[in-house]
């Protein structure tokens, strides 16, 4: 919630990436709580954190890109 504060005070995508991964951060980890028993399902988890983390990567690549 806090990057979605910023995002609506600068209008910057950068803080709505950062709140978007965050936001699979968190469901990935609950997930990963909640269905403790299954382990199949632990790599389709873990395929969510990979996306988070690319999510973060391609906003910080777009902001130093439009920047220069």
């Amino acid at each position: 919630l806090h990057f979605l504060k910023f995002r609506h005070r600068t209008r910057d995508r950068l803080f709505l990436a950062f709140a978007a991964a965050f936001t699979l951060l968190a469901v990935q980890r609950a997930a990963l709580v909640l269905l403790a028993d299954l382990s199949e399902a632990t790599l389709y988890l873990y395929g969510l954190r990979v996306i988070a983390f690319l999510l973060i990567i391609a906003a910080i690549v777009d902001k130093n890109r439009a920047t220069s």
